[in-house]
């Protein structure tokens, strides 16, 4: 079984977590229209840029994510 790949984003105050292997691609986070562009891009590395946005805005954004791959927490909550 391959091993659980989880990565971490933040600007200070949230922090996002993404999970690859959990990801179905749906393309919600970056697509024009439905998405937030500017912080997440795939093509480049990394390809979320938490200092594109504000924190709600991503906030809002991952809450959209339909696989559950991304997720996030408040920095000052942990």
């Amino acid at each position: 079984m391959p091993e659980d790949i989880i990565k971490k984003y933040t600007n200070g105050e949230v922090t996002i977590v993404w999970k690859p292997n959990v990801c179905i691609h749906s393309k919600i986070c970056w697509s024009k229209s439905t998405g937030l562009p500017e912080v997440f891009n795939p093509m480049e590395r990394p390809w979320i840029k938490m200092d594109s946005a504000g924190s709600e805005q991503i906030v809002e954004q991952v809450k959209k994510c339909p696989s559950g791959a991304l997720s996030f927490y408040y920095n000052n909550e942990v």
